[in-house]
């Protein structure tokens, strides 16, 4: 399957600076290889799906068919899971795509415009959305991280820290103006995140895909109930 064929934020270069490698380096574990000084603040098992966020509708597009190794670290989030048959969502069922080996993906931390967490109910468990602005379209690509209240709640608290934290340290990748690195200096030090919350992220930069296909899928209808978390911290 060639890199444009691929979903949104399963070809990582697609949120990462022109001239980076095109994704993660894995060790023989298939762990992430941190660059540099590059710090890891925690590893995770979950459930991800990618998601196109619009002004009255939110749309899942894809699913990968069992847990991945979550990776969070002071500079991104990557996820690393076995390929397997990739369940592609097509107008209420799901259309399953082949895809060998492993399948990766990352957001570094200069991206994320809003995170978005909507605890577990009666029809699901927990959900964190990762969502980003896009260029040329209102529509918000989104990563969901999907698992136990607890589990997702702690990531959420760890992704705020980590993103606020990357861009108050690094003016050089994102221009702040002064209300904005106070609001990001607030949340560096804000209480643990509960409930249905909407996180806004100051100082983010919009991504763009590099397939057309990811902008003008096909209309469809989401088959899981989704709700639009509410509120702001």
């Amino acid at each position: 399957m060639h890199d444009d064929a691929s979903p949104f934020f399963i070809s990582p270069h697609r949120f990462d600076a022109a001239g980076d490698d095109p994704g993660p380096v894995l060790d023989r574990r298939h762990e992430l290889v941190p660059d540099g000084d590059e710090r890891v603040l925690g590893r995770h098992r979950v459930d991800v799906a990618g998601y196109l966020l619009g002004p009255t509708e939110a749309r899942r597009s894809w699913a990968l068919p069992s847990q991945v190794t979550l990776t969070v670290t002071d500079r991104r989030l990557v996820h690393v899971g076995g390929a397997g048959r990739l369940a592609l969502v097509r107008a209420g069922h799901r259309q399953v795509t082949p895809m060998p080996g492993l399948v990766s993906g990352q957001i570094r931390w200069q991206w994320p415009s809003r995170l978005e967490l909507l605890p577990a109910g009666e029809d699901g468990p927990a959900r964190l959305l990762v969502v980003c602005d896009a260029l040329r379209t209102i529509q918000q690509p989104a990563l969901a991280l999907v698992g136990a209240g607890p589990l997702v709640g702690e990531l959420a608290r760890l992704v705020r820290h980590a993103v606020a934290t990357f861009r108050l340290l690094r003016p050089e990748l994102v221009d702040l103006s002064p209300p904005e690195r106070d609001a990001l200096a607030r949340l560096t030090r804000t209480a643990p995140l509960a409930g249905t919350t909407r996180v806004l992220l100051p100082g983010s930069l919009p991504v763009e895909f590099h397939s057309r296909d990811d902008y003008y899928r096909p209309r469809q209808a989401d088959p899981q109930p989704y709700g639009a978390a509410s509120g702001q911290r």
